[in-house]
């Protein structure tokens, strides 16, 4: 049949939803309840909204709904181009966003040719960390000899050096006949960052007066940074990383304005740093709030709506990396550009996926570019502006997390301000508590960890890097993947791959789910499993046991047969030396010493078996 000889008379246009029942919430909340019911969910959870069993607790104490609609409706994010800018400062798609790289070279040689090749492959700003083991203040110069800082600016990581850096990098410019009305580089002076790391008040009015005065006659020039990547490394939550990023901005916005700056002029010249995760839409959704809460205090401030743009670089984060499997960072960083570039960001910077190993090779260097240079200029994702805008969940999303930061900013405000906040140690007490419940989550992996919590690959080479420079640091970076490293780490520096003898009792059929499970649980902690394939018999698991000369045993099997002989195969490894016997299920009565199973803390589990599963007579 022709289509349009089946649409409505006159129309052309064919009725697709004709002979289909109207889709209500209501309805949809009655089929949501039948599949629950069959998954065993108890009736009083279903009685009123069955959806709310399908939610998803934040750490920021909100829930994500399993379905978004418009009701209720979020905030008005206005129009790109239009205050509260929610959706972005321009009108129209920009083409593309500042590719940022990053720096972290002691050696100016060395810089100075990864430099050039990035900026001839697509990079269009570096980011290079200067002093405490990194590049030398005084050897910029020479890092620097090859770029045409007119048109590729330079940003700054000083710490607590920023006044020796700034003041190298402005020679730099000098130097290289740049008149001071032309330099578009940023100083990236940071003294709350610089000061948390260390443990001490920080100074910010005297680090906003050298900015002030660095600032005269410059009017391109960027100051000083909010980061919020710090709240980010150490475990923080996505609406602690936002209220923290306002907040410094609000305290060195003030500072420069107490240090004879105007305030509109001297919102300018911060450039707010926020980390984006592999958890895409609070990436989207994050950079959409930070924009329309920072417009908020601008507004409040007096600052007129066309100069309260807001300059944000994203960052993947380095939290989310692991030096196990590290490969599969490069998957993670792809998700994070990708929510960076949908969010909005000015500048965004992709870590090379070995990252976390040590200095990076020029291979990861490499790919950390291109993929931002995919996702511009093939996947056309800065040809849209604001592509995520109008999705209901993308919305609410923004709301909720709008609504977070905005509270944790009052709460820094109400405890007297970000500085005040850092020195008595009420920040990092708040974000250690988010980081307890993370570090919870991670450990019983209900948030996996694709190649190192689920998934592990024991057979991995790994990569071997120049090792960075080691920091002490007060906020410490945390990551995600730390806890199970570790394990990973004491395992493969024992003499002998430690392993557990797996007591895969009945046919394949009934065993290799569990068993399935269980290898890659001990995997996680770099425990080996040993499959004798299926045994028939408690004496034919002993006899199996026994001859495999291990220490810990993990029966597993079906539900029905561990009814029928579980008690009996127990009893015999026990009888064959096992001195620990796990079975791989739901903890019940069994006389067995642990249970493999999904949501048990997995990291104090195998905490407690990488020593058991060395070989006899060694220690891991």
């Amino acid at each position: 049949m022709d289509v349009q000889e089946s649409g409505a008379a006159g129309s052309g246009a064919p009725d697709l939803a004709e002979g289909f029942p109207v889709a209500t919430p209501d309805r949809w909340r009655e089929l949501v309840a039948g599949v629950l019911r069959k998954s065993g969910v108890p009736e009083e959870r279903l009685a009123d909204r069955p959806e709310a069993v399908l939610a998803t607790r934040t750490y920021d104490g909100f829930d994500i709904e399993p379905l978004a609609t418009s009701e209720p409706p979020a905030a008005d994010p206005g129009h790109p181009g239009l205050a509260p800018f929610t959706r972005g400062y321009r009108p129209a798609a920009a083409g593309g966003w500042d590719v940022r790289a990053r720096y972290l070279e002691s050696d100016p040689e060395v810089l100075r040719r990864r430099a050039h090749t990035d900026l001839m492959n697509g990079v269009s700003s570096l980011w290079i960390a200067v002093g405490d083991g990194h590049l030398p203040a005084d050897r910029l110069g020479g890092a620097l000899a090859d770029v045409y800082l007119d048109l590729a600016p330079v940003v700054l990581e000083p710490g607590a050096a920023y006044r020796e850096a700034a003041d190298a990098l402005l020679r730099v410019h000098a130097d290289a006949e740049v008149p001071d009305a032309r330099i578009i580089s940023h100083l990236g002076i940071d003294p709350l960052t610089a000061a948390a790391r260390a443990g001490a008040r920080p100074d910010v009015m005297d680090a906003a007066r050298f900015a002030a005065d660095r600032a005269r006659d410059r009017p391109g020039l960027g100051l000083v940074t909010a980061d919020a990547t710090l709240v980010h490394n150490a475990g923080g939550s996505d609406g602690q990383s936002l209220g923290w990023a306002v907040a410094s901005g609000t305290a060195l916005l003030r500072a420069l304005a107490a240090a004879g700056m105007d305030v509109a002029d001297a919102a300018g010249r911060i450039e707010f740093r926020i980390a984006v995760n592999a958890d895409q839409f609070a990436g989207i959704a994050g950079l959409r709030a930070l924009r329309a809460m920072w417009n908020r205090v601008l507004e409040v401030g007096g600052v007129p709506a066309h100069r309260r743009a807001m300059r944000v670089h994203a960052v993947t984060s380095e939290a989310m990396l692991t030096r196990r499997d590290p490969h599969v960072n490069m998957l993670r960083t792809t998700v994070a550009c990708f929510a960076a570039g949908v969010g909005g960001a000015d500048a965004v910077t992709v870590l090379p996926y070995d990252a976390a190993v040590g200095l990076s090779d020029d291979f990861a260097r490499r790919v950390a570019r291109n993929t931002q240079a995919l996702l511009i200029e093939e996947s056309n994702l800065a040809r849209v502006a604001d592509p995520a805008g109008g999705s209901f969940h993308v919305e609410a999303l923004t709301r909720d997390l709008y609504l977070a930061g905005w509270a944790f900013l009052q709460e820094i405000e109400a405890c007297g301000g970000a500085a005040e906040v850092v020195e008595d140690g009420w920040l990092r007490e708040r974000v250690d508590g988010v980081w307890e419940r993370r570090r919870a989550d991670l450990a019983h992996r209900r948030a996996p960890l694709t190649g190192v919590s689920e998934f592990p690959n024991l057979a991995e080479e790994p990569l071997e890097r120049e090792p960075l420079p080691e920091h002490e640091s007060w906020f410490p970076l945390r990551r995600y993947a730390g806890d199970f490293e570790e394990l990973r780490d004491r395992a493969d520096a024992a003499p002998d791959r430690p392993t557990a003898f797996l007591a895969t009792l009945g046919p394949v059929a009934a065993h290799t789910a569990r068993a399935s499970f269980a290898a890659n649980l001990l995997a996680a902690g770099g425990i080996a499993a040993h499959q004798p394939g299926p045994l028939e018999s408690a004496d034919d698991a002993a006899r199996a046991f026994a001859e495999s000369g291990l220490r810990v045993a993990v029966l597993c099997s079906s539900e029905k047969l561990y009814a029928e002989h579980a008690p009996s195969v127990v009893a015999a490894l026990r009888d064959a030396g096992a001195e620990r016997v796990l079975l791989a299920g739901a903890p019940r009565e069994l006389g067995v010493d642990a249970f493999l199973h999904q949501g048990g803390d997995a990291v104090a589990l195998l905490t407690e078996l990488v020593d058991l599963t060395a070989p006899k007579g060694e220690e891991a």
